[in-house]
């Protein structure tokens, strides 16, 4: 990591210090749609003028993305002018003092165990290190582990992937470890992991096992 994205990263991280904005932040994170300024304004309880302030604030250090569409049921020319929606941002920050580049280490280590054809040796490794759920709620071990679990019907879909930038580059070996993580601690839990990939949420999700 660069001096800079260093530096940005603090920034960015510091803003979430502040309680209106890390309860913003974490709503706009949690919400599985576009949010606009009155709903968020309504989920941390203050005026939608300071909702506005901090949610842009945000957006200014890369935590959240803007869009800008009608809210739905309005259209035609009486509709007015579009209105500004906040998401969670693709971006990622961290911070490691003194510095480390972990991220290039990983990228090398993928490169050569896709080369290398390993990904059922990366497969064998990744079951010994699963959450763990021994007399835990299966949720709050996800939640931990940084996935953002949440209920879908009866289906646990993973909001977060940990992984993600380098799902992105080695999609079969990343999204194969991280289903080999998951399927020991689900079974032991009474759930049953599987690939389930969709745009904006991680490729594993987890159904209850059917006992009958």
């Amino acid at each position: 990591m660069s001096t800079e994205e260093s530096s940005a990263s603090i920034e960015a991280v510091a803003l979430l210090q502040d309680p209106i904005r890390r309860r913003l932040y974490e709503h706009v994170a949690a919400a599985d749609h576009d949010v606009s300024r009155d709903e968020a304004a309504e989920a941390a309880e203050i005026k939608r003028p300071l909702a506005a302030f901090h949610l842009d604030k945000l957006a200014e250090a890369g935590l959240l993305d803007t869009v800008f569409r009608r809210p739905e049921g309005k259209t035609g020319p009486g509709s007015g002018r579009p209105a500004k929606f906040y998401r969670r941002a693709e971006a990622e920050f961290a911070i490691s003092l003194p510095a480390r580049d972990y991220r290039t280490l990983a990228t090398v280590l993928a490169e050569v165990t896709e080369h290398a054809g390993l990904e059922d040796a990366v497969a064998a490794a990744a079951a010994q290190h699963g959450p763990s759920v021994a007399g835990r709620d299966v949720m709050d071990a996800l939640r931990e582990r940084g996935y953002e679990p949440y209920l879908d019907g009866a289906v646990i879909r993973l909001r977060n992937c940990p992984f993600h930038r380098l799902a992105v580059d080695f999609p079969p070996l990343v999204c194969g470890m991280n289903l080999a993580l998951l399927e020991g601690p689900a079974a032991e839990a009474g759930w049953t992991a599987r690939m389930d990939p969709a745009p904006g949420r991680c490729c594993v999700s987890l159904s209850k096992t059917n006992t009958d």
